[in-house]
């Protein structure tokens, strides 16, 4: 495997109109002791990325188009050839940002949509009228021919909703649908008694699989659950099938469970590079680092890539190589990102 930069996630903000259930930054409207960056700080950022470089990165926040700026810090990510993406809780979408996006040549949107109705997904997002907000968002999109994907995020709140969610996802004619089993990070750490429990666990992710495998036009992901691959191999040996699995254009073309620190990592809004958008422990700050000296020398990273080093049944797991287990579930659980994963079931050949 190669350990190279393809994805960057980029808090471009903390704040959001939204203060959802499962918030990984815990972000509200109003943020104090973790500041917005000027467009010049913005600007910087960039430049040290593109001098190593040239992922997809994906304008996140919170919520990026609280920012006046964010379609300036769009354009100049183009002009420095990158694959620029954003990701929105979609209620602040109108025509005019659809226009913007369209001439910053962002080439995906990403959307939130947590329920089938607006009953559940209202009440995830802690906002009446989100769930409207997103749907408009989705027309606009539609409009304006806007590609967009869908991430979906499941706690035992809304798991008997994921059948439903996958049909308007496909209804609605999004490119991708990212089903993301909960991380409890920030505000999710206030709901880990919802957390899916490890058979019901495996349940979804069969679901999963049976489904996208006849689907022929909506792109599927199980995201922060990296033993799916396992389940994919396993499942295509029992059943004698060849299993191919399609990918986004500019997608991190892994085919491994886990990337934190690997193939992915997420930039906060202090400068903080972290090896994914779960995982609030930093490898180094590209404010006064190099992208690069972080990227190939942050001791974190290198022991995330040293997958001999991890712990438990992941340590001796001879899927360890395609899986990886949830680093980031890993950390918040148990307090060491080295350990086995906490909700996989399997138990490893060299166990039995």
């Amino acid at each position: 495997m190669n350990f190279e930069p393809k994805w960057i996630a980029w808090e471009t903000t903390r704040r959001c109109n939204l203060k959802c259930v499962h918030c990984r930054s815990s972000s509200e409207l109003d943020v104090v002791a973790h500041p917005d960056f000027s467009l010049q700080e913005a600007k910087q950022i960039i430049d040290k990325i593109t001098s190593y470089a040239k992922p997809v990165l994906v304008l996140s926040g919170g919520e990026p188009l609280l920012r006046e700026d964010i379609f300036d810090i769009a354009q100049y990510g183009t002009d420095q050839g990158l694959r620029m993406c954003l990701a929105t809780n979609g209620t602040l979408v109108t025509d005019e940002v659809c226009l913007k996006i369209k001439k910053t040549n962002i080439r995906m949107v990403s959307l939130s949509l947590d329920g089938a109705t607006a009953a559940t997904h209202d009440d995830f997002r802690n906002q009446k009228g989100a769930f409207t907000g997103t749907m408009h968002a989705i027309e606009l999109f539609q409009k304006y021919d806007i590609p967009f994907l869908v991430n979906s995020s499941f706690t035992v709140r809304n798991r008997h909703e994921i059948p439903d969610i996958y049909r308007l996802v496909k209804e609605k004619g999004a490119t991708a649908w990212y089903m993301f089993m909960i991380v409890p990070t920030g505000r999710g750490e206030e709901i880990m008694e919802e957390l899916i429990p490890v058979d019901v666990y495996d349940e979804i992710l069969e679901w999963h699989y049976q489904t996208e495998k006849n689907e022929d036009a909506l792109l599927m992901r199980p995201t922060c659950a990296p033993h799916y691959y396992r389940i994919v191999r396993q499942k295509a040996q029992e059943e004698g099938e060849t299993f191919t699995r399609r990918n986004l254009q500019f997608s991190t073309g892994g085919s491994k469970g886990c990337l934190a620190g690997q193939l992915i990592c997420l930039i906060d809004v202090d400068g903080e590079v972290l090896p994914c958008s779960y995982f609030p422990k930093s490898a180094g700050n590209i404010k006064t680092e190099s992208f690069q000296h972080i990227w190939e020398d942050a001791p974190l990273f290198k022991e995330l890539r040293d997958f001999k080093n991890y712990k438990g049944s992941c340590g001796c797991c001879e899927y360890v190589n395609v899986c990886g287990g949830c680093r980031a579930r890993a950390y918040a659980m148990t307090g060491d990102y080295l350990a086995e994963e906490p909700f996989c079931s399997y138990t490893p050949k060299k166990m039995r």
